[in-house]
């Protein structure tokens, strides 16, 4: 592939990112954050962008710093009524971010629908357990004992499925979109 069409390429997956991240912050400030909690396209930001971008450095970078501009904004918008840089835990958040987006990277090496389906399993299961970690060792609404841990991971149910729902329908729009694109540019030029 040249430079030219490998540099158009990320350009179109760096402004795919960054529509699906201003549809979320619509989405959001439209709900008010409550009605489609969590189904989100978080899961499919971090696993396109682990998948697409041919750099690891731009792979994790573009997708995390679209969500952290997503969350000043919202945070601003809707949440805290200031500009607020880092919310409390964030780290918990952010660090599933990118290990989800290395699942992508990692797991959709070519994309296929099994394969996009598999990532959006892990990085689900990566954001259920690493961010509820965050919620646990929090102390104020789960005891810091086992069984703490376990209320705290079977809570986060509801919203783990919503964003497992939400990584596959972003995901689907944004891997769908890519492939179309892909074969688009691929297909030899015919004459009219």
């Amino acid at each position: 592939m040249s430079a030219m069409k490998l540099y158009v390429r990320t350009r179109l997956w760096l402004m795919m990112i960054i529509a699906i991240a201003i549809w979320r912050i619509f989405l959001t400030l439209h709900t008010g954050g409550l009605v489609l909690a969590n189904f989100s396209p978080l899961g499919a930001m971090a696993i396109f962008g682990g998948a697409c971008f041919s750099s690891r450095w731009k792979a994790i970078g573009f997708p995390l710093l679209t969500l952290w501009i997503s969350d000043v904004i919202l945070g601003k918008l809707l949440f805290f009524h200031h500009w607020q840089l880092f919310y409390p835990g964030f780290y918990f958040t952010y660090g599933a971010f990118v290990l989800m987006t290395l699942a992508g990277r990692w797991i959709v090496r070519r994309i296929t629908i099994g394969r996009v389906v598999m990532a959006a399993l892990a990085s689900t299961f990566i954001h259920w357990i690493v961010s509820d970690i965050g919620v646990w060792l929090d102390g104020r609404t789960y005891p810091l004992t086992w069984q703490g841990w376990i209320e705290c991971l079977v809570a986060a149910i509801p919203f783990e499925l919503r964003l497992l729902a939400g990584t596959m329908v972003y995901g689907a729009v944004l891997f769908g979109v890519a492939v179309w694109i892909t074969k688009k540019s691929a297909a030899p030029a015919t004459a009219s």
